[in-house]
C-alpha cells in the first residue's frame, strides 16, 4: 500500500511539472507570435529573452513556496522532534500533514517516529519499573541480613546464633536467586544466551524435575500425579530445565490441599506438558499480569519468590519457539500448558 501511495504522488508531481514547462513554453510561443512581423530580430530576442526570465522568476518564486510547504516544513518538524527525542522526551507526537491515502514519505516517516516514540516511552517505563522493584527487592533480604549481623555480633546464646544464622543463609539464598534471576532475564532478552540444541527424553527430564520436588510434596501432605508419554526431543535442556522447575515450584508453593499432577502427550509432533494444580488458583486480574516482571498476584508468599518465575518461563518459551497458556479459577488451581513445537 505504501508503494501504490508514493508511486500517485509521483506520477501527480511529474504531471504538475509537466503542464508547468508546457504552460510556459506555450506563453513564449504566444508572445513571440503576438510581436510585430517588422520588429527586428534583435528585438524580439531582447523581449523573448525578458519573457522568459519573468516567467523563470515566477516559477522559481513558486517552486520556492512549494518548498517551503512540502519540504522545510515538514523536515523542520521531524527534526524539532528528533532533537525532543534525542534529549529524552518520548512523549513526542507527530501529525501527519496529509490523510492516509495521501501520505508521502514525510508521513511515514512521521508515523513511524510515533511508532518509535511510543515503544521508547513504553521500554522506559519498564526499565523505571524494573528498577523499582529490583531496589524494593534487594532492601528486604539486605536488611534482615544487616540486622541479623548485628544481633550475630552481642553475645547470645548457641540456639539463637543458630537461628539467626539460618536467617542470614535465608536472605542470602533470596538475594543470590534475585541475582541469578534478573542476569538469566537479562541475557534472555538481549538474546545474550546462544542455546545448545540437543535430543534427549523429555518423559525422563520431567520425571527427574518432578522428584526434585518429592520431599516439599510430602511435608505439606499432597499427591503427585504424573502421567508421561515416552519422548524424545531436540531442544534446549538447560533452558526447559528451568522451566519445569518453576511451574512445579510454583504448583506446590500454592497448593495447601490436594496435589500436583504432571502430564506430557505428543500431538502431530509437539509436545504437550500440563503441570495442574488443587490450589488457590488465581483470578482473571492476576492472569493478565501472571508473566510479568516481578508481578506476585499472592502477596502471602512473597517471601518464599522474587516474581521472576513466570516472566523466565514465558521469555524462554518464547524463545524455543513455543507457548504456553494457563487456565485458572479462585479456589480451583491452575493449569499450565506448554506446548513444544516440532521438537520431533
Amino acid at each position: 500500500m505504501k508503494k501504490m501511495r508514493r508511486s500517485g504522488l509521483s506520477w501527480t508531481g511529474a504531471a504538475i511539472f509537466f503542464l508547468t514547462v508546457a504552460a510556459i513554453v506555450t506563453a513564449a510561443v504566444l508572445i513571440y507570435s503576438a510581436l510585430p512581423e517588422d520588429m527586428a530580430t534583435g528585438a524580439k530576442a531582447g523581449v523573448m529573452l525578458a519573457v522568459i526570465a519573468v516567467l523563470a522568476l515566477i516559477c522559481t518564486g513558486a517552486d520556492l513556496i512549494r518548498r517551503k510547504i512540502t519540504v522545510e516544513r515538514p523536515v523542520r518538524t521531524i527534526l524539532a522532534a528528533t532533537d525532543a527525542i534525542a534529549s529524552g522526551d518520548f512523549s513526542v507526537r507527530l501529525e501527519p500533514a496529509h490523510p492516509y491515502f495521501r501520505r508521502d514519505e514525510y508521513d511515514e516517516i512521521m508515523e513511524n517516529l510515533n511508532k518509535m516514540t511510543a515503544e521508547l516511552a513504553h521500554t522506559e517505563m519498564l526499565h523505571n519499573d524494573f528498577v523499582s522493584n529490583v531496589s524494593h527487592e534487594l532492601k528486604t533480604p539486605v536488611s534482615v541480613i544487616r540486622n541479623y549481623a548485628q544481633a550475630l555480633g552481642r553475645e547470645c546464646d548457641g540456639e539463637l546464633r543458630e537461628k539467626y544464622a539460618a536467617a542470614l543463609i535465608s536472605a542470602a539464598d533470596r538475594l543470590t536467586a534475585l541475582v541469578q534471576g534478573v542476569l538469566r532475564l537479562n541475557k534472555l532478552e538481549n538474546q545474550k544466551l546462544t542455546p545448545a540444541r540437543r535430543t534427549f527424553r523429555l518423559d525422563e527430564m520431567l520425571a527427574e524435575a518432578a522428584l526434585a520436588f518429592e520431599d516439599a510434596i510430602d511435608a505439606k501432605g499432597l499427591t503427585l500425579k504424573c502421567d508421561l508419554e515416552e519422548a524424545e526431543i531436540t531442544s534446549v535442556p538447560d533452558y526447559l530445565e528451568l522451566v519445569w522447575n518453576n511451574l512445579l515450584s510454583n504448583a506446590v508453593k500454592f497448593t495447601e490441599q490436594g496435589g500436583v499432577t504432571l502430564s506430557l502427550k505428543m500431538r502431530d509432533g509437539n509436545a504437550v506438558v500440563r503441570v495442574a494444580d488443587t490450589g488457590q488458583g488465581i483470578s482473571p486480574e492476576v492472569g493478565r499480569h501472571i508473566f510479568e516482571k516481578f508481578y506476585q498476584g499472592d502477596t502471602s508468599h512473597a517471601g518464599e519468590g522474587n516474581g521472576l518465575g513466570l516472566a523466565l518461563v514465558k521469555k524462554v518459551i518464547d524463545l524455543l519457539g513455543g507457548e504456553i497458556a494457563v487456565e485458572s479459577e479462585a479456589g480451583k488451581g491452575s493449569t499450565f500448558t506448554v506446548t513444544l513445537r516440532g521438537v520431533t
